[in-house]
């Protein structure tokens, strides 16, 4: 089946809040920005747009609304991850009749299936549904890793495109690559190490950082496409502070933080998300300075 290339810097969208409600205005602001300031794609209702607490009119809306102001400027891959098969098919529907570009899905959390129940749960939203799908793997949060070879035996499979990887193993993405062979997507999970996946065969990132600093993730990208390694990592080393400083506090507290003192957003999250610890919001603001974005 054919799929655009999703490749490059691709953002994993937060989803702002106002008084308890989606901050519609200030998201379409947010999606604006970063198609003006240059990013590849971008995946709303990821784990960083919160969507563990959103209602499912509420991850329905903000899908629509990303796709109604992307308008096909640059891919779309939509969160359309659940622990429940029947309804990550639900959600992978409703994201392909609204015109997502591809469907983001986490390997099922909690229940903590074998190899062979990951692998029956791709192939049943493969079947389901003509739109292609990104594996999502990050075991630090969903307490199950799909290998390698799992994955190979998926990307057999005419819509399973690629896979987000946000294990941070760099050899694995070298295993990878020769199980699954050249056509397979492979993006980073994990923005510290993405410059490495890319040198690794990675095509990108899905980066919660890109929320922050759009321009700067963008031309780190840009850089690796052109093989320009020299100013590939110059970005990088002006990043790696922002990186770190992200992920100081729960995700996305410190992400909404940062977007506040840009005036983008409210910090406001949804609980069990406490907001940013202030310890730890110097060392934001200075991360900041360091990637130039304040």
């Amino acid at each position: 089946m054919s799929h655009p290339q999703f490749h490059g810097a691709i953002t994993a969208l937060v989803t702002p809040f106002q008084n308890g409600q989606v901050d519609e205005d200030a998201f379409v602001a947010l999606v604006e920005r970063q198609i003006a300031e240059g990013i590849h794609g971008l995946v709303p209702v990821g784990t960083t747009g919160e969507t563990a607490t959103l209602s499912h009119d509420e991850h329905r809306r903000v899908v629509s609304l990303c796709l109604k102001t992307v308008a096909g400027r640059v891919p779309v891959i939509a969160g359309c991850g659940s622990n429940a098969t029947a309804e990550s098919i639900e959600l992978a529907k409703f994201a392909k009749a609204e015109g997502a570009d591809a469907a983001l899905v986490v390997t099922p959390y909690y229940n903590r299936p074998s190899q062979e129940g990951l692998y029956r749960h791709y192939e049943a939203i493969n079947n389901a549904v003509q739109l292609p799908v990104v594996i999502y793997n990050v075991p630090s949060r969903t307490s199950v890793d799909i290998s390698n070879e799992t994955v190979a035996r998926l990307a057999n499979l005419p819509n399973i495109v690629g896979i987000k990887d946000a294990t941070g193993d760099l050899a694995r993405a070298s295993l990878m690559r020769l199980a699954c062979g050249e056509g397979f997507i492979m993006l980073s999970g994990d923005d510290p190490s993405a410059l490495g996946y890319v040198a690794h065969g990675g095509h990108g990132c899905i980066s919660v950082t890109a929320n922050v600093a759009p321009s700067a993730v963008a031309s780190l990208f840009n850089a690796l496409k052109a093989a320009d390694w020299a100013k590939a990592l110059y970005v990088q080393d002006r990043l790696i502070q922002l990186h770190k400083a992200l992920f100081l506090d729960a995700s996305p507290s410190p992400t909404k933080f940062a977007l506040a003192q840009l005036g983008l957003c409210q910090p406001d999250l949804r609980l069990p998300i406490a907001p940013c610890a202030e310890a730890v919001q110097p060392l934001i603001l200075e991360a900041m300075r360091e990637a130039g974005v304040i």
